[in-house]
């Protein structure tokens, strides 16, 4: 029995990731969680003719009536193999980082609350911006709660890794399908670093094809804000990112597929030998995309980033600085003022 559960499952993003998942044949159970509509989804989807069963959950009404339901949040996480949180608002047109920050890093904190008092050994799968600095708040609630381990713990950037596939391939004319381009870093803008020196298979760009393709790999989320004219960010192509990584998430703990290799934001200390190789090459930070390898238990190694490019290591030194302040913004949220 493989159990999926979403946080946030009747959102934009929730929803067609929810229902990538209940067409994945790994599953057996789809929990979905949200405040409102999550049995509507989970009726809706489970109409489809895969084996996985759904069902859908709700908070516990506020008005506190006697009828109230068991507690949602519970009954969703409980004996959860894999969590995937796309819980909170979507970023809109002049809405900053910050902004987002202030209504995500709480809804955030709460859910890693229940994570950690229901299904403590889950892998968890942060989609939930800035990522950056929601992967540090689910840590550091689950340290208090003494259920850390880091190598079940990730921050979901596949999108930039899916983007710098199709975005380099309608310049080099490549089949995007077959195209890898390592991106490390962060999840927001500056701290993207698209390593276009070890695009796979390889290919020259000009000086000027390489700035350009990096800017809209950077900022490519903002062509979606500003396509959807306020109605939302990426959604559509986030759900199938996430998507793809939980597949390799449970091809590698259920089916022990090995060899898998995924970009992930993830705590460095989850390897002891690569993951102090990229701390020494970036500052000393605590968390840091890199190529990761995953086995039965979550992170199995961290890759060194290996050689990179003048270009590239200008746009590291220009993201170290961002990133260290969003971990310091993400572990001083829950320190200062989290309910735990």
């Amino acid at each position: 029995m493989v159990k999926a559960v979403v946080l946030g499952a009747a959102g934009g993003i929730g929803q067609p990731l929810s229902l990538l998942l209940k067409l994945n044949e790994v599953v057996t159970e789809l929990a979905l969680y949200d405040i409102v509509n999550s049995p509507g989804v989970a009726a809706d989807l489970s109409h489809i003719n895969t084996p996985a069963k759904v069902t859908g959950y709700l908070p516990p009404p506020k008005d506190g009536s006697k009828n109230a339901p068991n507690d949602g949040l519970k009954n969703a996480l409980t004996n959860a193999h894999l969590v995937v949180i796309p819980a909170g608002v979507p970023r809109k047109p002049g809405m900053t980082r910050d902004d987002l920050f202030k209504i995500n890093a709480g809804i955030v904190r709460d859910l890693a609350t229940g994570i950690a008092q229901y299904s403590p050994d889950a892998y968890v799968l942060v989609i939930s911006n800035p990522v950056n600095s929601t992967v540090p708040i689910i840590a550091e609630v689950l340290k208090k709660h003494g259920v850390f381990n880091p190598k079940r713990v990730f921050g979901v950037t596949t999108l930039d890794i899916v983007r710098a596939s199709t975005f380099t391939s309608s310049v080099s004319g490549a089949d995007p399908r077959k195209v890898r381009v390592p991106v490390v870093g962060g999840h927001s803008g500056v701290t993207i670093i698209p390593l276009l020196s070890q695009i796979s298979p390889p290919h020259s760009y000009t000086q000027d094809e390489i700035e350009l393709l990096t800017q809209r790999i950077q900022f490519g989320g903002d062509e979606v804000v500003k396509a959807k004219d306020g109605a939302g960010s990426a959604t559509l192509s986030m759900a199938q990112a996430g998507a793809r990584f939980a597949s390799s998430i449970l091809n590698a703990t259920v089916k022990g597929e090995s060899g898998i290799i995924e970009p992930s934001y993830v705590c460095l200390d989850a390897d002891s030998v690569g993951g102090k190789q990229v701390k020494n090459a970036v500052n000393e930070l605590d968390y840091f995309s890199s190529n990761i390898e995953l086995g039965k238990n979550g992170v199995e190694k961290i890759h060194p980033l290996g050689n990179i490019s003048e270009y590239e290591k200008n746009l590291l030194e220009a993201a170290i600085p961002e990133l260290k302040a969003n971990i310091s913004k993400g572990i001083s949220f829950v320190a200062d003022g989290s309910k735990l």
